[in-house]
């Protein structure tokens, strides 16, 4: 997924507790949204498994989508044309803290 659409649904929950970033996250329409939900089920489970921190003092305290590589693919068109897709990934990052 393109780091623009990844980036609609990171600046919602940007500086939110993760329980309220949750919430925006499984009500989001978007396909960016159930990626990144999974994501943050990680980093809670990580945050209280590897460092002992409490899931009700965590929040959002930064989250960032970086360009990833580029798959090219070709789309057959008329008249022996060819035109290029570019199907775009990115390196989402989200970095919880305590309150």
């Amino acid at each position: 997924m393109s780091v623009q659409k990844a980036c609609f649904v990171l600046d919602a929950i940007r500086g939110k507790d993760v329980n309220t970033a949750l919430a925006i996250v499984q009500y989001n329409p978007r396909y960016a949204s159930s990626v990144i939900e999974k994501l943050l089920r990680s980093a809670i489970a990580n945050a209280e498994n590897n460092n002992g921190l409490r899931r009700e003092n965590l929040y959002v305290a930064e989250c960032y989508a970086n360009q990833g590589p580029i798959m090219k693919r070709i789309q057959p068109r008329a008249q022996g044309r060819a035109y290029r897709i570019e199907k775009r990934m990115s390196h989402i990052t989200v970095v919880l803290d305590e309150k």
